[in-house]
């Protein structure tokens, strides 16, 4: 799996399940089960759905730092 999430685009993803995590939790709601969803392709810097349409967020900067090095590919 070539990682296909930048940098923000992971920071949106932590701050959005811990979110709906702390929802579900606070209103005693299921709802806090999706949560890991995000967090889940956060952590490994892919998403599925990305896949099949070929979008990428990881930039095309080249730097090396959280973003993307030469080939396309995301750099940790």
């Amino acid at each position: 799996m070539k990682p296909n999430i930048g940098t923000v685009d992971r920071a949106l993803r932590v701050i959005i399940g811990l979110g709906l995590i702390a929802n579900g939790i606070v209103n005693h709601s299921w709802i806090g089960a999706i949560g890991a969803v995000p967090l889940l392709t956060a952590f490994v810097r892919f998403c599925p759905l990305y896949a099949p349409f070929g979008i990428s967020t990881c930039g095309k900067n080249g730097s090396g730092k959280g973003g993307c090095c030469g080939g396309g590919g995301c750099c940790g």
